[in-house]
């Protein structure tokens, strides 16, 4: 489960994140974008992070995340779309050299937090 992994790396983004003048700080929100194409699973993850974040001031954070659909663009006719299903072809020309534009993302967006 390399969930429990992106959820470490999530936390220590995090805590290095909050500015130190502002002492016992809690984040309230963490904001997600995780592409399709990623292979997170989203409740492995939210459970993980929930796992490793206890007694922490990420404890309780809620996780917003946006999943990022696949598109890609036609390296022959420079058609772009949302890929749906396994084929990678274009739509338009029916060419298979493509370019991936989203769906590989795993970011934090922002982070939400509060000073106590």
């Amino acid at each position: 489960m390399h969930e429990m992994g992106i959820a470490q790396q999530m936390v220590n983004i995090a805590l290095s994140s909050i500015p130190e003048d502002m002492g016992d700080a809690k984040v309230e929100k963490m904001h997600l974008r995780i592409g399709k194409l990623a292979a997170v699973v989203e409740h492995s993850l939210r459970f993980c992070f929930e796992i490793i974040t206890k007694d922490s001031p990420l404890e309780n954070t809620e996780l917003v995340i946006e999943e990022v659909p696949v598109t890609a663009q036609c390296k022959g006719c420079g058609h772009k779309w949302e890929v749906e299903g396994p084929v990678f072809r274009c739509p338009e020309c029916d060419t298979g050299e493509v370019e991936m534009l989203s769906g590989r993302e795993l970011e934090i967006q922002s982070l939400e937090v509060e000073e106590n």
